[in-house]
Protein backbone atom coordinates (compact mmCIF):
# COMPACT_ATOMS: atom_id res chain seq x y z
CA UNK A 1 0.00 0.00 0.00
CA UNK A 2 2.62 2.07 1.02
CA UNK A 3 6.21 1.91 -1.09
CA UNK A 4 9.59 2.65 0.75
CA UNK A 5 9.52 5.57 -2.05
CA UNK A 6 6.52 7.09 -0.47
CA UNK A 7 7.46 6.01 3.51
CA UNK A 8 10.58 8.28 3.10
CA UNK A 9 8.37 11.05 0.94
CA UNK A 10 6.23 11.17 4.15
CA UNK A 11 9.16 11.09 6.39
CA UNK A 12 10.30 14.72 4.30
CA UNK A 13 6.80 16.05 4.37
CA UNK A 14 5.59 15.47 8.68
CA UNK A 15 8.85 16.84 9.11
CA UNK A 16 6.66 20.32 9.09
CA UNK A 17 4.60 18.87 11.83
CA UNK A 18 5.09 20.79 14.47
CA UNK A 19 2.83 19.77 17.31
CA UNK A 20 2.06 16.00 18.19
CA UNK A 21 -1.26 14.72 16.31
CA UNK A 22 -3.16 11.61 17.42
CA UNK A 23 -5.20 9.28 15.40
CA UNK A 24 -7.63 7.35 16.76
CA UNK A 25 -9.48 4.24 14.35
CA UNK A 26 -12.13 2.43 15.26
CA UNK A 27 -12.13 -0.80 12.99
CA UNK A 28 -13.85 -4.40 12.56
CA UNK A 29 -12.37 -7.66 11.29
CA UNK A 30 -13.30 -6.75 8.05
CA UNK A 31 -10.96 -6.72 5.05
CA UNK A 32 -11.26 -2.93 4.55
CA UNK A 33 -10.33 -2.56 8.27
CA UNK A 34 -7.32 -4.29 8.26
CA UNK A 35 -6.15 -2.65 4.83
CA UNK A 36 -6.93 0.80 6.97
CA UNK A 37 -5.00 -0.69 9.70
CA UNK A 38 -1.81 -1.42 7.61
CA UNK A 39 -1.95 2.57 6.25
CA UNK A 40 -2.07 4.00 9.96
CA UNK A 41 1.09 2.27 11.12
CA UNK A 42 2.47 3.28 8.07
CA UNK A 43 1.87 6.99 8.81
CA UNK A 44 2.93 6.40 12.21
CA UNK A 45 6.21 5.28 11.11
CA UNK A 46 6.75 8.40 9.10
CA UNK A 47 6.77 10.83 12.52
CA UNK A 48 7.22 10.86 16.00
CA UNK A 49 4.64 13.10 16.48
CA UNK A 50 1.90 11.20 15.55
CA UNK A 51 0.16 8.68 18.01
CA UNK A 52 -1.54 6.07 16.88
CA UNK A 53 -4.51 4.38 19.16
CA UNK A 54 -7.10 1.50 18.10
CA UNK A 55 -9.25 2.29 20.81
CA UNK A 56 -12.15 4.16 18.70
CA UNK A 57 -15.66 3.32 19.12
CA UNK A 58 -17.41 4.65 16.25
CA UNK A 59 -20.66 3.54 14.85
CA UNK A 60 -18.36 3.83 10.79
CA UNK A 61 -15.72 0.82 10.85
CA UNK A 62 -13.50 1.11 9.42
CA UNK A 63 -12.83 5.08 10.16
CA UNK A 64 -10.21 6.79 12.26
CA UNK A 65 -10.65 10.50 13.41
CA UNK A 66 -7.52 12.83 13.25
CA UNK A 67 -6.45 15.44 16.34
CA UNK A 68 -4.72 17.16 18.65
CA UNK A 69 -3.81 16.10 21.76
CA UNK A 70 -4.46 18.34 24.88
CA UNK A 71 -0.57 18.06 26.22
CA UNK A 72 2.09 15.78 25.15
CA UNK A 73 2.10 13.72 28.73
CA UNK A 74 -1.42 12.62 27.46
CA UNK A 75 -0.66 11.23 24.34
CA UNK A 76 -1.45 7.98 25.48
CA UNK A 77 -3.39 8.24 28.51
CA UNK A 78 -6.99 7.82 26.70
CA UNK A 79 -9.04 10.19 24.75
CA UNK A 80 -7.66 13.49 25.79
CA UNK A 81 -8.06 15.30 22.83
CA UNK A 82 -8.98 18.86 21.99
CA UNK A 83 -12.48 19.83 20.45
CA UNK A 84 -11.40 19.74 17.00
CA UNK A 85 -13.16 16.97 15.30
CA UNK A 86 -12.19 15.44 11.89
CA UNK A 87 -13.09 11.64 10.77
CA UNK A 88 -12.46 9.80 7.81
CA UNK A 89 -14.62 6.87 7.69
CA UNK A 90 -13.03 5.86 4.45
CA UNK A 91 -9.23 4.64 3.42
CA UNK A 92 -8.29 7.83 1.99
CA UNK A 93 -5.96 6.63 -0.95
CA UNK A 94 -6.18 7.56 -4.38
CA UNK A 95 -6.80 11.57 -4.91
CA UNK A 96 -7.87 11.86 -0.92
CA UNK A 97 -4.27 10.39 0.01
CA UNK A 98 -3.35 14.19 -0.12
CA UNK A 99 -6.38 14.97 1.69
CA UNK A 100 -5.29 12.73 4.55
CA UNK A 101 -1.62 13.85 4.51
CA UNK A 102 -2.68 18.09 4.94
CA UNK A 103 -5.16 16.93 7.09
CA UNK A 104 -2.23 16.03 9.69
CA UNK A 105 0.21 18.34 8.58
CA UNK A 106 -2.41 21.57 9.46
CA UNK A 107 -3.26 19.36 12.64
CA UNK A 108 0.27 19.41 13.53
CA UNK A 109 0.23 23.00 13.26
CA UNK A 110 1.68 23.64 9.44
CA UNK A 111 0.18 26.28 8.50
CA UNK A 112 -2.43 26.11 5.55
CA UNK A 113 -2.40 28.16 2.12
CA UNK A 114 -5.38 30.14 2.78
CA UNK A 115 -5.50 33.69 3.74
CA UNK A 116 -5.69 35.23 7.18
CA UNK A 117 -9.11 36.45 6.25
CA UNK A 118 -10.97 32.80 5.71
CA UNK A 119 -8.88 31.45 8.62
CA UNK A 120 -10.36 34.08 10.80
CA UNK A 121 -14.05 33.68 8.76
CA UNK A 122 -13.80 30.03 10.17
CA UNK A 123 -12.93 30.82 13.76
CA UNK A 124 -16.08 33.21 13.73
CA UNK A 125 -19.05 31.03 12.43
CA UNK A 126 -20.63 30.52 15.84
CA UNK A 127 -23.39 27.58 16.26
CA UNK A 128 -23.02 23.98 15.64
CA UNK A 129 -22.08 22.72 12.08
CA UNK A 130 -22.01 18.72 11.71
CA UNK A 131 -20.85 18.12 7.84
CA UNK A 132 -21.20 14.54 6.08
CA UNK A 133 -18.84 14.62 2.62
CA UNK A 134 -19.90 11.73 0.35
CA UNK A 135 -17.19 11.13 -1.71
CA UNK A 136 -15.32 8.15 -4.28
CA UNK A 137 -11.22 8.11 -4.24
CA UNK A 138 -11.38 8.09 -7.90
CA UNK A 139 -12.88 11.62 -8.03
CA UNK A 140 -11.07 14.68 -8.86
CA UNK A 141 -13.92 16.55 -7.91
CA UNK A 142 -13.61 15.89 -4.58
CA UNK A 143 -10.68 16.45 -2.74
CA UNK A 144 -11.20 20.54 -2.71
CA UNK A 145 -14.30 19.82 -1.00
CA UNK A 146 -12.86 17.53 1.39
CA UNK A 147 -9.81 19.75 2.45
CA UNK A 148 -12.09 22.47 2.77
CA UNK A 149 -14.39 20.85 5.33
CA UNK A 150 -11.13 19.68 6.73
CA UNK A 151 -9.30 22.65 7.23
CA UNK A 152 -12.51 24.17 9.13
CA UNK A 153 -13.34 21.28 11.47
CA UNK A 154 -9.62 21.79 12.37
CA UNK A 155 -9.60 25.40 13.10
CA UNK A 156 -13.27 25.47 14.54
CA UNK A 157 -14.04 23.41 17.12
CA UNK A 158 -17.59 23.91 16.39
CA UNK A 159 -17.45 22.56 13.11
CA UNK A 160 -17.68 18.53 12.83
CA UNK A 161 -16.22 16.84 9.62
CA UNK A 162 -16.58 13.04 8.58
CA UNK A 163 -15.57 12.19 4.88
CA UNK A 164 -17.43 9.07 4.07
CA UNK A 165 -16.29 6.92 1.08
CA UNK A 166 -19.38 6.15 -0.82
CA UNK A 167 -18.28 2.76 -2.25
CA UNK A 168 -17.16 1.72 1.57
CA UNK A 169 -20.63 2.65 2.85
CA UNK A 170 -23.15 1.76 0.33
CA UNK A 171 -26.09 1.20 2.51
CA UNK A 172 -25.99 4.93 3.32
CA UNK A 173 -25.57 5.85 -0.32
CA UNK A 174 -28.30 3.82 -1.27
CA UNK A 175 -30.76 5.29 1.69
CA UNK A 176 -29.88 8.98 1.00
CA UNK A 177 -30.14 8.37 -2.70
CA UNK A 178 -26.61 9.61 -3.34
CA UNK A 179 -25.97 9.24 -7.16
CA UNK A 180 -22.93 12.33 -7.54
CA UNK A 181 -20.20 12.97 -5.61
CA UNK A 182 -19.38 15.04 -3.79
CA UNK A 183 -22.05 15.21 -1.86
CA UNK A 184 -22.38 17.14 1.05
CA UNK A 185 -24.85 17.05 3.97
CA UNK A 186 -25.22 20.03 7.15
CA UNK A 187 -26.80 18.68 10.35
CA UNK A 188 -28.33 15.91 8.01
CA UNK A 189 -30.10 18.07 5.52
CA UNK A 190 -28.75 18.52 2.25
CA UNK A 191 -26.07 21.32 1.35
CA UNK A 192 -24.69 20.73 -1.76
CA UNK A 193 -22.90 19.12 -4.49
CA UNK A 194 -20.04 18.84 -6.80
CA UNK A 195 -16.88 20.89 -6.43
CA UNK A 196 -17.18 23.63 -4.05
CA UNK A 197 -14.40 25.84 -2.83
CA UNK A 198 -13.62 27.00 0.92
CA UNK A 199 -14.80 30.58 -0.23
CA UNK A 200 -17.60 29.10 -1.70
CA UNK A 201 -18.64 27.15 1.27
CA UNK A 202 -18.01 29.93 3.47
CA UNK A 203 -20.20 32.30 1.65
CA UNK A 204 -23.27 30.08 1.91
CA UNK A 205 -22.40 29.78 5.84
CA UNK A 206 -21.71 33.50 6.12
CA UNK A 207 -23.46 35.63 3.85
CA UNK A 208 -21.15 38.95 5.87
CA UNK A 209 -18.10 36.99 4.04
CA UNK A 210 -19.94 37.85 0.68
CA UNK A 211 -20.44 41.39 1.12
CA UNK A 212 -16.75 41.27 2.15
CA UNK A 213 -15.51 39.70 -0.85
CA UNK A 214 -17.37 41.49 -2.63
CA UNK A 215 -16.06 45.17 -0.92
CA UNK A 216 -12.54 43.50 -1.64
CA UNK A 217 -12.96 43.24 -5.23
CA UNK A 218 -14.54 46.81 -5.19
CA UNK A 219 -11.47 48.27 -4.01
CA UNK A 220 -9.11 46.45 -6.81
CA UNK A 221 -7.47 48.94 -9.00
CA UNK A 222 -7.70 49.01 -12.79
CA UNK A 223 -5.15 46.54 -14.71
CA UNK A 224 -2.90 46.64 -17.24
CA UNK A 225 -4.73 43.10 -18.26
CA UNK A 226 -7.25 41.31 -16.53
CA UNK A 227 -7.46 37.37 -17.62
CA UNK A 228 -11.15 35.63 -17.26
CA UNK A 229 -10.61 32.13 -16.91
CA UNK A 230 -7.96 29.69 -15.14
CA UNK A 231 -6.92 26.51 -16.93
CA UNK A 232 -4.09 26.06 -19.05
CA UNK A 233 -4.75 29.13 -21.57
CA UNK A 234 -5.46 31.89 -18.27
CA UNK A 235 -3.32 30.61 -16.21
CA UNK A 236 -0.12 30.72 -19.46
CA UNK A 237 -1.43 34.08 -20.17
CA UNK A 238 -0.97 35.65 -16.62
CA UNK A 239 2.37 34.64 -16.37
CA UNK A 240 3.39 36.05 -19.69
CA UNK A 241 1.49 39.22 -18.79
CA UNK A 242 3.55 39.34 -15.32
CA UNK A 243 7.02 38.70 -16.95
CA UNK A 244 6.07 41.80 -18.75
CA UNK A 245 6.49 43.69 -15.52
CA UNK A 246 2.40 44.78 -15.97
CA UNK A 247 -0.37 44.95 -13.67
CA UNK A 248 -1.88 41.55 -14.16
CA UNK A 249 -4.88 40.15 -12.64
CA UNK A 250 -6.60 36.62 -13.21
CA UNK A 251 -10.64 35.59 -12.35
CA UNK A 252 -11.54 32.43 -12.43
CA UNK A 253 -14.00 29.53 -10.94
CA UNK A 254 -11.33 27.79 -10.48
CA UNK A 255 -7.32 27.42 -10.98
CA UNK A 256 -6.65 24.32 -13.67
CA UNK A 257 -10.24 24.73 -15.36
CA UNK A 258 -11.41 21.49 -17.21
CA UNK A 259 -7.95 20.02 -16.50
CA UNK A 260 -9.53 19.19 -13.04
CA UNK A 261 -11.59 17.09 -14.86
CA UNK A 262 -9.67 15.47 -16.66
CA UNK A 263 -7.79 12.05 -15.83
CA UNK A 264 -4.55 10.26 -17.68
CA UNK A 265 -2.64 13.09 -19.74
CA UNK A 266 -0.11 11.64 -21.77
CA UNK A 267 0.29 14.12 -24.26
CA UNK A 268 1.74 17.17 -22.80
CA UNK A 269 5.32 17.49 -24.09
CA UNK A 270 7.92 17.19 -21.56
CA UNK A 271 5.47 14.81 -19.18
CA UNK A 272 4.98 11.45 -20.48
CA UNK A 273 2.51 10.60 -17.99
CA UNK A 274 0.27 13.10 -15.28
CA UNK A 275 -3.33 13.82 -14.40
CA UNK A 276 -5.18 16.74 -14.95
CA UNK A 277 -5.18 17.26 -10.80
CA UNK A 278 -1.73 17.16 -10.78
CA UNK A 279 -1.24 19.28 -13.49
CA UNK A 280 -3.63 21.87 -12.49
CA UNK A 281 -1.57 22.33 -8.91
CA UNK A 282 1.51 22.75 -10.99
CA UNK A 283 -0.26 25.47 -12.93
CA UNK A 284 -1.01 27.10 -9.84
CA UNK A 285 2.45 26.82 -8.16
CA UNK A 286 3.76 28.14 -11.10
CA UNK A 287 1.08 30.86 -11.24
CA UNK A 288 2.06 32.28 -7.57
CA UNK A 289 5.48 32.19 -8.68
CA UNK A 290 4.70 35.75 -10.31
CA UNK A 291 2.89 38.82 -9.24
CA UNK A 292 -0.80 37.80 -10.26
CA UNK A 293 -3.56 39.24 -8.63
CA UNK A 294 -5.49 35.81 -8.78
CA UNK A 295 -9.44 36.20 -8.10
CA UNK A 296 -11.65 33.30 -6.93
CA UNK A 297 -15.42 32.81 -5.99
CA UNK A 298 -17.05 34.74 -8.88
CA UNK A 299 -18.12 34.95 -12.43
CA UNK A 300 -17.89 37.19 -15.26
CA UNK A 301 -21.39 38.13 -16.23
CA UNK A 302 -20.62 40.96 -18.31
CA UNK A 303 -17.97 42.61 -20.74
CA UNK A 304 -18.43 46.21 -21.13
CA UNK A 305 -15.92 47.37 -23.99
CA UNK A 306 -14.03 51.06 -24.30
CA UNK A 307 -16.27 53.13 -26.37
CA UNK A 308 -12.69 54.41 -27.41
CA UNK A 309 -9.44 52.42 -28.39
CA UNK A 310 -7.13 52.46 -25.45
CA UNK A 311 -9.87 53.17 -22.86
CA UNK A 312 -10.95 51.30 -19.84
CA UNK A 313 -12.63 47.82 -20.65
CA UNK A 314 -14.89 46.97 -17.80
CA UNK A 315 -16.02 43.41 -16.65
CA UNK A 316 -19.09 42.98 -14.19
CA UNK A 317 -19.42 40.10 -12.17
CA UNK A 318 -21.87 37.83 -10.61
CA UNK A 319 -21.44 39.49 -7.34
CA UNK A 320 -22.35 42.58 -8.58
CA UNK A 321 -18.60 44.06 -8.20
CA UNK A 322 -16.56 45.70 -11.31
CA UNK A 323 -13.46 45.31 -12.21
CA UNK A 324 -11.16 47.49 -14.58
CA UNK A 325 -8.54 46.88 -17.29
CA UNK A 326 -7.02 48.68 -19.94
CA UNK A 327 -6.47 44.59 -21.67
CA UNK A 328 -8.66 41.74 -21.14
CA UNK A 329 -7.93 38.20 -22.52
CA UNK A 330 -10.61 35.68 -22.19
CA UNK A 331 -9.92 31.97 -21.34
CA UNK A 332 -13.24 30.83 -20.02
CA UNK A 333 -13.29 27.04 -21.42
CA UNK A 334 -15.88 24.94 -22.41
CA UNK A 335 -18.39 22.49 -20.41
CA UNK A 336 -20.19 19.51 -20.92
CA UNK A 337 -22.52 19.64 -23.74
CA UNK A 338 -26.20 18.15 -22.80
CA UNK A 339 -28.78 16.18 -24.06
CA UNK A 340 -31.25 18.36 -24.01
CA UNK A 341 -34.01 15.56 -23.85
CA UNK A 342 -36.81 15.07 -21.58
CA UNK A 343 -35.20 13.84 -17.73
CA UNK A 344 -31.60 14.67 -17.94
CA UNK A 345 -32.48 17.98 -15.61
CA UNK A 346 -34.62 16.36 -13.63
CA UNK A 347 -32.61 13.75 -12.52
CA UNK A 348 -29.12 15.32 -12.68
CA UNK A 349 -27.20 13.94 -9.46
CA UNK A 350 -29.64 11.07 -9.55
CA UNK A 351 -28.25 9.13 -11.83
CA UNK A 352 -27.56 11.62 -14.93
CA UNK A 353 -23.86 12.20 -14.62
CA UNK A 354 -20.74 13.59 -16.73
CA UNK A 355 -18.10 12.49 -15.10
CA UNK A 356 -17.60 8.56 -14.80
CA UNK A 357 -14.28 9.02 -13.23
CA UNK A 358 -15.93 10.73 -10.08
CA UNK A 359 -19.32 9.21 -10.10
CA UNK A 360 -18.56 5.48 -11.30
CA UNK A 361 -18.05 3.35 -8.13
CA UNK A 362 -21.55 4.73 -6.80
CA UNK A 363 -22.81 2.57 -9.51
CA UNK A 364 -20.68 -0.87 -8.95
CA UNK A 365 -22.67 -4.19 -9.86
CA UNK A 366 -25.54 -1.95 -11.95
CA UNK A 367 -26.36 -1.31 -15.34
CA UNK A 368 -25.77 2.22 -17.02
CA UNK A 369 -25.59 4.01 -20.07
CA UNK A 370 -22.85 5.58 -21.39
CA UNK A 371 -24.04 8.45 -24.68
CA UNK A 372 -21.77 9.28 -26.99
CA UNK A 373 -19.42 6.81 -29.58
CA UNK A 374 -16.22 9.68 -29.23
CA UNK A 375 -13.40 8.94 -27.65
CA UNK A 376 -14.48 10.57 -23.88
CA UNK A 377 -17.40 8.34 -24.61
CA UNK A 378 -15.73 5.22 -25.52
CA UNK A 379 -13.20 5.98 -22.20
CA UNK A 380 -16.03 6.17 -19.85
CA UNK A 381 -17.82 3.11 -21.20
CA UNK A 382 -14.62 0.98 -20.86
CA UNK A 383 -13.76 2.72 -17.48
CA UNK A 384 -17.22 1.95 -16.20
CA UNK A 385 -17.16 -1.52 -17.68
CA UNK A 386 -14.50 -2.57 -14.85
CA UNK A 387 -17.33 -1.62 -12.16
CA UNK A 388 -21.16 -1.94 -13.68
CA UNK A 389 -22.32 -4.95 -14.66
CA UNK A 390 -23.62 -4.11 -17.85
CA UNK A 391 -22.59 -1.23 -19.88
CA UNK A 392 -24.62 0.08 -22.75
CA UNK A 393 -22.82 2.43 -25.09
CA UNK A 394 -25.25 4.44 -27.38
CA UNK A 395 -24.49 6.90 -31.00
CA UNK A 396 -26.16 8.87 -32.90
CA UNK A 397 -24.13 8.02 -35.96
CA UNK A 398 -23.74 4.98 -37.62
CA UNK A 399 -19.88 4.11 -36.48
CA UNK A 400 -18.31 4.70 -33.83
CA UNK A 401 -15.92 7.86 -34.23
CA UNK A 402 -13.31 6.94 -31.45
CA UNK A 403 -9.75 5.88 -32.29
CA UNK A 404 -9.42 2.47 -33.48
CA UNK A 405 -7.11 1.41 -30.82
CA UNK A 406 -10.12 1.89 -28.35
CA UNK A 407 -12.73 0.64 -30.30
CA UNK A 408 -10.85 -2.60 -30.31
CA UNK A 409 -10.53 -2.35 -26.32
CA UNK A 410 -14.19 -1.81 -26.17
CA UNK A 411 -15.32 -4.75 -27.95
CA UNK A 412 -13.04 -7.36 -26.05
CA UNK A 413 -14.99 -6.66 -23.20
CA UNK A 414 -17.73 -8.91 -22.17
CA UNK A 415 -19.94 -6.78 -20.48
CA UNK A 416 -20.50 -4.00 -22.80
CA UNK A 417 -23.12 -3.95 -25.44
CA UNK A 418 -22.78 -1.25 -28.22
CA UNK A 419 -25.94 0.61 -30.07
CA UNK A 420 -25.65 3.25 -33.40
CA UNK A 421 -27.97 5.24 -34.81
CA UNK A 422 -29.39 5.53 -31.61
CA UNK A 423 -31.07 9.03 -30.87
CA UNK A 424 -32.00 9.77 -27.15
CA UNK A 425 -35.39 10.57 -26.69
CA UNK A 426 -35.70 10.71 -22.57
CA UNK A 427 -34.36 10.06 -19.46
CA UNK A 428 -36.62 8.09 -17.30
CA UNK A 429 -36.96 7.73 -13.33
CA UNK A 430 -38.91 6.63 -10.55
CA UNK A 431 -38.87 8.54 -6.75
CA UNK A 432 -36.22 10.84 -7.89
CA UNK A 433 -33.79 8.01 -9.38
CA UNK A 434 -33.30 7.18 -12.94
CA UNK A 435 -34.30 3.99 -14.09
CA UNK A 436 -34.21 3.85 -17.56
CA UNK A 437 -33.37 5.38 -21.11
CA UNK A 438 -35.74 5.46 -24.32
CA UNK A 439 -34.15 6.10 -27.61
CA UNK A 440 -35.50 5.86 -31.22
CA UNK A 441 -33.39 3.28 -33.33
CA UNK A 442 -32.97 5.27 -36.61
CA UNK A 443 -32.14 2.14 -38.44
CA UNK A 444 -35.83 0.58 -37.94
CA UNK A 445 -37.56 3.80 -36.80
CA UNK A 446 -38.96 2.24 -33.24
CA UNK A 447 -38.52 3.62 -29.87
CA UNK A 448 -36.56 1.19 -27.96
CA UNK A 449 -36.09 1.52 -23.76
CA UNK A 450 -33.44 0.32 -22.06
CA UNK A 451 -33.51 -0.17 -18.06
CA UNK A 452 -30.82 1.01 -16.23
CA UNK A 453 -29.51 2.93 -12.89
CA UNK A 454 -27.48 5.67 -14.53
CA UNK A 455 -26.86 7.64 -17.81
CA UNK A 456 -23.22 9.14 -18.35
CA UNK A 457 -23.14 11.79 -21.36
CA UNK A 458 -20.75 11.87 -23.22
CA UNK A 459 -21.39 13.95 -26.27
CA UNK A 460 -18.21 16.67 -26.39
CA UNK A 461 -18.42 20.12 -24.96
CA UNK A 462 -19.91 23.89 -25.21
CA UNK A 463 -17.84 26.73 -25.22
CA UNK A 464 -18.66 28.85 -22.04
CA UNK A 465 -19.65 32.55 -23.74
CA UNK A 466 -23.52 32.47 -22.61
CA UNK A 467 -22.29 35.84 -21.26
CA UNK A 468 -20.67 37.60 -24.51
CA UNK A 469 -23.60 37.00 -26.75
CA UNK A 470 -24.37 40.42 -28.27
CA UNK A 471 -20.66 41.97 -27.31
CA UNK A 472 -17.99 39.92 -29.23
CA UNK A 473 -18.27 37.90 -32.52
CA UNK A 474 -19.29 34.37 -32.45
CA UNK A 475 -19.29 31.67 -34.62
CA UNK A 476 -22.40 29.18 -34.47
CA UNK A 477 -20.97 27.28 -32.34
CA UNK A 478 -20.70 30.19 -29.83
CA UNK A 479 -16.94 29.94 -30.06
CA UNK A 480 -14.90 33.29 -30.18
CA UNK A 481 -13.83 34.42 -33.31
CA UNK A 482 -9.92 35.48 -32.85
CA UNK A 483 -7.43 36.18 -35.43
CA UNK A 484 -3.14 34.96 -35.12
CA UNK A 485 -3.01 37.31 -32.59
CA UNK A 486 -6.03 36.03 -30.49
CA UNK A 487 -7.25 39.65 -31.01
CA UNK A 488 -11.42 39.45 -31.18
CA UNK A 489 -13.38 41.55 -32.93
CA UNK A 490 -12.99 44.45 -29.92
CA UNK A 491 -9.69 46.12 -29.67
CA UNK A 492 -8.32 45.55 -26.27
CA UNK A 493 -10.09 42.17 -25.79
CA UNK A 494 -7.98 38.99 -26.85
CA UNK A 495 -9.02 35.42 -26.38
CA UNK A 496 -7.13 32.30 -26.22
CA UNK A 497 -7.73 28.29 -25.56
CA UNK A 498 -11.26 26.17 -26.09
CA UNK A 499 -13.87 28.96 -26.12
CA UNK A 500 -12.23 30.19 -29.28
CA UNK A 501 -12.46 28.78 -32.77
CA UNK A 502 -8.75 27.63 -32.64
CA UNK A 503 -8.90 23.90 -33.66
CA UNK A 504 -7.97 21.18 -32.09
CA UNK A 505 -9.08 21.74 -27.96
CA UNK A 506 -5.93 20.31 -27.02
CA UNK A 507 -4.01 21.10 -23.37
CA UNK A 508 -0.48 22.44 -24.90
CA UNK A 509 -2.76 24.16 -27.72
CA UNK A 510 -4.55 25.89 -25.16
CA UNK A 511 -1.58 26.63 -23.02
CA UNK A 512 0.37 28.02 -26.04
CA UNK A 513 -3.16 30.07 -27.38
CA UNK A 514 -2.45 31.72 -24.26
CA UNK A 515 0.42 33.13 -24.32
CA UNK A 516 -0.10 33.88 -27.30
CA UNK A 517 -2.71 36.08 -26.66
CA UNK A 518 -0.81 37.66 -23.45
CA UNK A 519 1.93 39.04 -25.93
CA UNK A 520 -0.64 40.23 -28.48
CA UNK A 521 -2.34 42.38 -25.65
CA UNK A 522 1.40 43.26 -24.22
CA UNK A 523 1.70 43.79 -27.77
CA UNK A 524 -1.20 46.20 -28.41
CA UNK A 525 -0.82 48.21 -25.15
CA UNK A 526 2.55 49.84 -26.37
CA UNK A 527 1.50 50.40 -30.17
CA UNK A 528 -1.54 51.54 -28.79
CA UNK A 529 0.24 54.75 -27.39
CA UNK A 530 3.11 55.88 -29.80
CA UNK A 531 4.02 58.39 -27.89
CA UNK A 532 5.13 56.23 -24.97
CA UNK A 533 6.90 53.62 -27.09
CA UNK A 534 9.30 51.33 -25.26
CA UNK A 535 12.75 50.54 -25.29
CA UNK A 536 14.07 47.59 -25.19
CA UNK A 537 15.45 48.27 -21.61
CA UNK A 538 11.60 49.06 -20.73
CA UNK A 539 9.82 46.46 -21.92
CA UNK A 540 9.77 44.98 -18.33
CA UNK A 541 8.14 47.86 -17.20
CA UNK A 542 4.03 48.74 -16.29
CA UNK A 543 2.11 51.12 -17.28
CA UNK A 544 1.07 54.04 -15.17
CA UNK A 545 -2.74 55.17 -16.52
CA UNK A 546 -3.61 58.89 -16.15
CA UNK A 547 -6.75 59.68 -18.06
CA UNK A 548 -6.51 58.15 -21.55
CA UNK A 549 -2.57 58.54 -21.58
CA UNK A 550 -0.33 55.65 -20.63
CA UNK A 551 3.83 56.40 -19.48
CA UNK A 552 5.81 53.35 -18.34
CA UNK A 553 6.76 52.64 -15.00
CA UNK A 554 9.61 51.26 -13.13
CA UNK A 555 9.49 47.64 -13.70
CA UNK A 556 7.60 45.41 -10.98
CA UNK A 557 10.04 43.11 -8.70
CA UNK A 558 8.41 39.68 -9.36
CA UNK A 559 9.62 36.29 -7.25
CA UNK A 560 8.59 32.84 -5.39
CA UNK A 561 6.07 33.67 -2.73
CA UNK A 562 7.03 32.70 0.59
CA UNK A 563 4.57 29.73 0.20
CA UNK A 564 4.88 26.07 0.34
CA UNK A 565 4.56 23.84 -2.84
CA UNK A 566 1.64 21.61 -2.99
CA UNK A 567 2.85 18.97 -0.57
CA UNK A 568 1.61 15.32 -2.22
CA UNK A 569 -0.07 14.87 -5.33
CA UNK A 570 0.10 10.78 -5.46
CA UNK A 571 -0.83 7.48 -3.82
Amino acid sequence: MITNAMQEKLKQYFQSIRKPVVIEASLDSSAASAQLKQLLLALKASSDKIALSFDGNDTRKPSFSIRQPKSVDQCSAGPAWTDNDLRFAAIPLGHEFSSLVLALLWAGDHPPKVSEAQIEQIKSLMGSYRFEVYMSLSCHNCPDVVQALSLMALINPSIRTVIIDGALFQDEVEARKIMAVPSIYLNGQWFGSGRMSLEEILAKLDQPGVSGHIEALLQRKPYDLLVIGGGPAGVSAAIYAARKGIRTGLLADRLGGQLNDTMAIENFISMPSTDGPRLSSALGDHLRVYQVDVMTFDRAKRLIASPRPGGWNEIELESGARLKARSVVISTGARWRQLGVPGEDQYRGRGVAYCPHCDGPLFKGKRVAVVGGGNSGVEAAIDLAGLAAEVTLLEFAPNLKADAVLIDRLQSLQNVSVITKAKISEIEGEDSVVTGLSYLDLGEGLEQRIALEAVFVQIGLVPNTDWLKGTLALNAQGEIIVDAKGQTSLQGVFAAGDVTTVPFKQIIIAAGEGAKAALGAFDDLIRGHPGDALNAAQTEASFVYEGDAARPQAANVVGPDSQPKALLRAA
